[in-house]
């Protein structure tokens, strides 16, 4: 029998790469992905129900003593695309780098989100084999397009919806166990989401007569395009400590250095200052504390002797808690301030509910993370800075959290969606216990 390092790759090296244009899917592999999972795990097949949603999304149903506030674990099934060159070896050999502790297991999708998947999958096996039967139902759902539509776990919502599932608790992906979360700060956290933000796509347009390159007006449209996206570059949205963030501080402020410590314990009064300081920490700290926009995809003329008539630019929105679309698409016309630049928003989405961070289902995760990650551990509240399939259930759920229970360090973080993406093989069998305890409490 294979170990379950040997399975987490095997699954790894299937090439279940999605593509915002479906025609450049190739769905054989997601079919692939269906049948050797369920080579892989016979007894998760023969003790739960499984149903495919929306053509390749995987939804199981453990059948527990009751059916009400069930658990519901998520994970996707798909990974983005990858630039071969760019990647130390090869992206789907999932080969095993380096030794003992250090050894990792090198593949697109390790962390992002095979790793979780297959951890859930080798947990609630282990279980299954040993016939454990849940008290309350638990549900895997396995969404198969999130890095684009989304399509697949919105049509899982939808189904349970349907059959008037309310789920107690749901985990998805999210934040993970890092050290240094703030400077000076040096104990293992646990970064639980309970929210995150919205997402956006504006699409700003400057129009001109166009004509040859040799002869250009004093504002060509592409001219008029760069100084609106300058204009909003030079002018971010303005900073604050959203209710996530500011329980994170909270919580993490007992363990800072003296002067922080004080800081951190005194919000009502230093919030503010706080928050200015947080933004000039880097992206990451910065993006906790503000509405995000960056100009994402440029294009102008045809040919590089000729004036463009269209000039177009996309600008990515991430939005605090707090912010919405309306507001934040008239806060961009205001800055842009030229009638001449057309607006338009290409889609859109407010930032998520807040779940608590206090009551049974937070106690949950945050009790199974100090007993199989470390008693050392510490549990906190966070803002997840991206996007999830986790947004679709708070249309049934009160209580959606998303973490990932792997330790990992800033260049195994820095590494997702980019090359020699990474997880090392002892960080993810821990994270095996992590998901078999949440289950076995259910």
């Amino acid at each position: 029998m294979t170990s379950p390092v040997e399975r987490f790759r095997e699954l790894l090296r299937i090439p279940t790469v999605s593509h915002a244009d479906e025609t450049e899917i190739d769905w054989a592999a997601f079919g692939r992905f269906q049948e050797t999972l369920e080579r892989l795990y016979p007894a998760l097949h023969r003790s739960l129900e499984r149903e495919v949603v929306d053509g390749h999304s995987l939804l199981f149903r453990w059948r527990g003593a009751a059916a009400s506030d069930p658990l519901v674990l998520m994970a996707h099934i798909d990974v983005v695309p990858v630039v071969e060159s760019e990647w130390d070896g090869d992206p789907f050999a999932a080969e095993i780098v380096g030794e003992g502790a250090d050894a990792a297991i090198h593949a697109r999708g390790a962390i992002d989100d095979k790793g979780a998947l297959v951890a859930i999958a080798e947990a609630v096996e282990q279980l299954a084999v040993e016939g454990f039967a849940p008290a309350r139902d638990v549900y895997l759902a396995f969404g198969h397009n999130e890095e684009t539509a989304g399509g697949g776990a919105g049509a899982i919502v939808e189904l349970l919806r349907t059959r008037g599932i309310r789920p107690a608790l749901v985990l998805d992906e999210g934040g993970a166990v890092v050290d240094g979360v703030i400077p000076g700060v040096t104990v293992p956290t646990a970064m639980v989401g309970v929210a995150e933000r919205g997402v956006m796509t504006l699409l700003l347009t400057a129009r001109d007569g166009g004509g040859h390159a040799s002869t250009p007006p004093s504002t060509p449209a592409t001219a008029r395009l760069a100084r609106a996206v300058d204009r909003l570059h030079r002018h971010p949205f303005p900073t604050r400590l959203a209710p996530p963030v500011r329980a994170m501080l909270s919580t993490v402020a007992p363990h800072a250095p003296q002067p922080l410590r004080s800081l951190l314990r005194s919000l009502a009064v230093t919030g503010p200052l706080v928050a200015a300081v947080l933004s000039r920490l880097g992206p990451e700290m910065n993006a906790t504390v503000r509405t995000t926009a960056v100009a994402t995809e440029l294009s102008g003329a045809p040919g590089e002797n000729v004036l463009a008539t269209t000039a177009r630019a996309s600008i990515n929105i991430r939005l605090l808690t707090g912010d919405t679309v309306a507001g934040a698409t008239a806060r961009v016309r205001r800055v842009i301030a030229d009638p001449e630049v057309d607006i338009e928003v290409r889609h859109g989405s407010n930032p998520s509910p807040v779940s608590p961070w206090h009551g049974e289902a937070w106690r949950r995760i945050a009790t199974t993370a100090r007993e199989t990650l470390g008693d050392d551990v510490l549990v906190t509240p966070y803002l997840q800075l991206g996007a999830s399939d986790s947004r679709w259930f708070t249309a049934i759920s009160d209580h959606v959290y998303r973490f990932t229970p792997f330790h990992l360090t800033r260049a195994e973080r820095d590494a997702l969606h980019s090359h020699n993406e990474r997880i090392r093989v002892d960080v993810w069998l821990r994270g095996i216990g992590f998901y078999r305890a949440l289950v076995a409490a259910s």
